[in-house]
């Protein structure tokens, strides 16, 4: 039954993502049927074919092995503070000295893989794909394949081609820039739930893919395409300064590493106590209206109960899991994935709940990843800052639909029967 919940949903998400179109009598068909149909081929590979499952099976231990190899650094460097719960002498999970080194050794990894071409190999495959079969402009196929593996970096990918965009290739790169996750972060998530969730490396790589196709079909509905790209129909190459050697590449990467942990750090400190303190207005204003706890996470629990039912989430645990997807908006996905966490501990929600919400959290939609996204395009092209700022909250919808998409995808082929879980 919740399965055809989750079917529902999705064509449910598209309907909205119409309704708030600013061009309702612009729908391209075929981007929609072609988006939908890789995100059901990409999750039925993944959820019911043996071979796909045996590949998601294969891909979630190496990734939970790298995990591995990447805390040998930080236990050498914080000792006792790195060792994760259940080790002997560990302090419990602690997540600046536990979780966050791995996104510095995943970036050198990354970093690694860029040198000698394999990332721009898989990513103009994704984006090969995008462009021949959606009717996409090829610097907005590459930016959005770029994502699947990156963050705000993709943008570098299409650098000559962002000048002379159109409006709605700038809400797609900004779209599949916020609805998608870099992977250096993903180590992140995976390291917070690895213990409590099976596979959930495996699971979120699969939500980065689904979210890619999922972003265009979402943007191109809400800003859809009336003008012509320069690069429609072509297939473009990924624009890439390359290092000199090896450990110049390493070093870089590292660096870029420890510049996103210091980004990750303070928009957490800066978002948590600005809420904290809206809260308390809040919470003052419910007082003088009789109205117990008000806050912004209670009010976006309402806002999002409606979409996660309509995601398949079973309706008992549907106001737990709108209170997780929902505060990311404001306090980013790192919270979510830790609340995500707490909520399987406690046995709060069921297997089905937490798919769902691990696909739907995967995406840097949130108000802080707007500000940095817009921001970094714009340094690269300053003359089309204004533009940017005007189609950016469009973008933070669409992204955040897109993200909703996947779980609706990720409800439909939940079973609870596959080896997976």
């Amino acid at each position: 039954m919740y399965n055809l919940v989750s079917v529902l949903g999705i064509f449910i998400l598209i309907l909205f993502a119409w309704l708030i179109s600013n061009n309702k009598k612009i729908i391209n068909y075929r981007l929609i049927i072609w988006g939908i149909g890789l995100q059901l081929f990409i999750a039925g590979f993944v959820f019911l074919f043996p071979a796909g499952t045996k590949f998601f099976m294969w891909l979630n231990t190496a990734v939970v092995k790298l995990l591995d190899a990447a805390s040998s650094g930080s236990r050498f460097i914080f000792g006792r503070l790195a060792l994760p719960p259940g080790e002997n002498e560990s302090l419990g999970f602690i997540l600046a000295f536990q979780a966050f080194p791995t996104i510095i050794f995943f970036s050198a990894l990354m970093g690694i893989l860029y040198f000698y071409g394999i990332m721009q190999w898989i990513i103009k495959g994704f984006a090969y794909v995008f462009t021949r079969f959606m009717r996409v402009s090829g610097a907005e196929s590459l930016c959005a394949a770029s994502n699947i593996f990156v963050g705000i970096e993709s943008a570098l990918t299409i650098k000559p081609f962002l000048r002379n965009m159109t409006d709605s290739e700038l809400h797609t790169v900004l779209t599949a820039g916020m609805a998608t996750v870099a992977s250096n972060v993903l180590a992140l998530y995976i390291f917070t739930l690895k213990d409590l969730f099976p596979g959930i490396a495996g699971h979120l790589i699969s939500a980065s893919l689904l979210s890619a196709p999922a972003a265009l079909v979402i943007s191109k509905l809400v800003y859809p395409e009336k003008g012509k790209p320069e690069t429609l129909g072509i297939h473009v190459e990924p624009h890439y300064e390359r290092e000199t050697n090896i450990f110049e590449a390493i070093i870089n990467s590292s660096m870029e590493g420890v510049k996103l942990i210091v980004g990750i750090v303070a928009l957490l400190i800066s978002v948590l106590g600005l809420v904290a303190l809206v809260d308390m207005l809040l919470g003052w204003i419910g007082n003088l209206l009789h109205m117990d706890g008000l806050s912004l996470k209670l009010i976006l629990k309402f806002i999002y109960y409606p979409f996660t039912v309509i995601l398949g989430v079973p309706v008992n645990e549907a106001k737990a899991a709108a209170g997780i997807i929902g505060e990311r908006m404001i306090l980013t996905e790192v919270v979510g994935y830790q609340d995500l966490a707490t909520a399987i501990k406690t046995g709060a929600i069921s297997m089905r709940t937490a798919v769902i919400t691990a696909y739907s959290l995967c995406g840097f939609a949130h108000f802080a990843s707007m500000a940095i996204f817009v921001g970094g395009i714009s340094a690269l092209v300053p003359e089309r800052k204004r533009d940017l700022a005007r189609v950016g909250f469009r973008a933070l919808i669409s992204a955040i639909l897109a993200t909703l998409m996947t779980g609706a995808v990720a409800g439909l082929f939940f079973t609870g029967k596959s080896m997976i879980f």
